[in-house]
């Protein structure tokens, strides 16, 4: 049987974060292009229009999972750390989000419009 849920999306966030393996990487941030996706569990009862934003998720909370969880100063070696860091943070804030999907570009090695990175899937 096929669960409803629905998908809140957040793409093309742009952050500065300390990340790399390199000596030439490890000492400024980088700018890393991210997207969120999250699964909410469905209430039982649908939408109506005057339905109220406690029903749902704010989109805007999986923004600040990027730009503003993410401890400034801290150097993640892996930008899969990166990932697991807003991950966890969506699972931590909202009970109902089942899965997390996180998409990061490494903009500063994408020279010709190339987008190298990773994407990152967690269930609860």
């Amino acid at each position: 049987m096929t669960q409803d849920l629905l998908q809140l999306q957040v793409s093309g966030i742009e952050a500065m974060v300390l990340t790399g393996i390199y000596s030439e990487e490890t000492h400024l941030p980088q700018p890393l292009r991210v997207s969120v996706t999250v699964d909410l569990k469905l209430p039982a009862t649908k939408y109506a229009p005057d339905t109220p934003l406690t029903a749902s998720k704010n989109y805007l909370d999986l923004k600040r999972a990027v730009t503003e969880s993410l401890p400034e100063g801290l150097h993640f070696t892996l930008i899969e750390a990166v990932a697991d860091h807003i991950c966890a943070e969506l699972f931590a804030e909202d009970e109902r989000v089942m899965r997390v999907e996180i998409g990061i570009v490494k903009l500063a090695i994408s020279l010709d419009g190339e987008q190298i990175g990773i994407r990152m899937v967690r269930h609860r």
